[in-house]
């Protein structure tokens, strides 16, 4: 590579160890957080085109499946995020021999994953789905729309660990412009395939997939013309041992956890399935917005990960708790803006998905309760990043699997089996209560971690 383009390149990352905290934050999360809704923008036009365009069972056997999908991918994003902690905390000590192997290892793994999830997901489509009670109608075009999508399981893997490694050197502005232009190529295939081509669902998630290969191919690129550790070479991919087993340590809790809050969302997916098709279609509709606002917050949860792992990395203990404090003032200020639009927008909004008054009003019942208190979600996620970062991974897989999966499902089990709750509002409110509870542990946990970190090392 030229120095010139060495010069470009070094002019991606940031140094988070050094200087104010808060401008560095907002350059990282703001791409991350633009790249994140583009990603989700696969999905919504997916949701949308086949709302408008194919019918409310199209809508719903697209929507219903996004629970389902995140189950099936959690634990192997999970690995991602192992993979962006070591690699960041190699790149804060200047470990440059720590970080190639990382980054050769990562995207193999990546690789490795996309291919079982393959396997898994189209074999296992059609079962998954009776498994989760989708109705007889519906069960067709969401097994179709569900093989079609994991089909492409590969490209999308490999384009999360590649971007998890340029986030680890604050790079999140290259992957937004590969995702912009593949959402771009997403938004014109769905409706060329569906409106053109009367694919229905197949069409929506055809689209995805050659996106996401679109995506991918722009991130390897990436990675291959880098200088220096984070380059990738194509023919020295293998497993490091070392390595592999340090990412496993942090990403496999992680990918539990993440399996853990899926699950309990599988299990209210399947409560929301006993109520019919429309509100099925509503909550396909409202969960959707939601992704949203959550992908916005989650931007500083993935900020707060490589903020505090390469200042772990370089030593820098104190300057954690003031990562942590800007994250979540960041955390307050959007999740209330966003919460509060998504409310007072919430018709005009849901209108995108289906015209239908009946679907609009079920999508209002889970917006007014669970986009208005997400806000919750992001301080829960925050104190995770914090945990993680400073290399506890197993501790909060614990504490999210009682305080949100476990109440969550006692919750159903109990409480909404009881006729006098039986109804879909006591559902959406299993959300705010279990973030309250486990943001609240979660805090705790910090803080009596950093306190034995400072008591370790001797630091006031």
């Amino acid at each position: 590579m030229s120095a010139k383009a060495a010069k470009v390149s070094k002019s991606y990352e940031i140094d988070m160890c050094n200087g104010a905290i808060l401008p560095k934050l907002l350059r990282f999360a703001v791409p991350l957080m633009c790249s994140s809704m583009l990603q989700l923008l696969f999905n919504a036009a997916d949701v949308i085109v086949v709302g408008r365009f194919a019918g409310d069972n199209s809508l719903a056997a697209v929507g219903s499946n996004s629970s389902l999908i995140a189950l099936l991918t959690n634990l192997f994003l999970g690995l991602s995020i192992g993979a962006n902690i070591l690699a960041a905390k190699h790149y804060g000590a200047k470990d440059d021999d720590g970080l190639s192997k990382t980054v050769h290892t990562a995207m193999l793994l990546g690789l490795c994953s996309g291919l079982i999830l393959t396997v898994v997901g189209v074999a296992g489509a059609r079962q998954i789905l009776v498994w989760m009670q989708c109705p007889a109608n519906v069960l067709d075009l969401a097994a179709l729309y569900l093989r079609i999508y994991f089909a492409g399981m590969a490209a999308t893997m490999l384009y999360n660990f590649g971007a998890a490694l340029l986030r680890a050197v604050g790079d999140t502005q290259r992957p937004l412009f590969y995702l912009f232009f593949a959402g771009i190529v997403n938004v014109i295939l769905n409706l060329f395939f569906v409106i053109v081509m009367k694919m229905d669902v197949a069409g929506v998630a055809l689209a995805t997939v050659i996106s996401q290969c679109i995506s991918a191919a722009l991130v390897i690129r990436c990675l291959v013309k880098e200088q220096g550790a984070i380059h990738l070479d194509l023919h020295s991919l293998r497993f490091h041992k070392v390595k592999l087993r340090q990412i496993l340590q942090v990403g496999l809790p992680a990918g539990v956890q993440g399996i853990l809050f899926s699950l309990s969302n599988v299990v209210i997916q399947a409560s929301i399935n006993g109520f019919g098709e429309t509100v099925m279609a509503g909550n396909s509709a409202a969960s959707n917005i939601e992704n949203f606002i959550y992908v916005a917050l989650n931007a500083f949860y993935q900020a707060n990960v490589s903020f505090t792992s390469q200042n772990m990395g370089a030593g820098n203990y104190r300057r954690i708790w003031q990562i942590l404090a800007r994250v979540e003032l960041c955390v307050l200020v959007l999740g209330l803006a966003l919460g509060g639009v998504t409310y007072l927008f919430g018709p005009q909004l849901l209108s995108l998905y289906s015209p239908s008054p009946a679907v609009i009003q079920a999508g209002l019942v889970r917006l007014k309760i669970v986009a208005v208190t997400y806000v919750l979600c992001g301080f829960m996620d925050s104190c995770v990043g914090t945990l993680r970062g400073i290399g506890y991974s197993v501790l909060p897989m614990v504490v999210t699997l009682v305080g949100a999966c476990v109440l969550r499902l006692v919750w159903i089990s109990l409480l909404f089996q009881n006729p006098a709750y039986h109804t879909v509002d006591v559902i959406y409110w299993s959300y705010p209560v279990s973030w309250v509870v486990t943001a609240s542990v979660h805090f705790l946990c910090i803080a009596i971690t950093m306190r034995k970190l400072k008591r370790h090392l001797g630091l006031a």
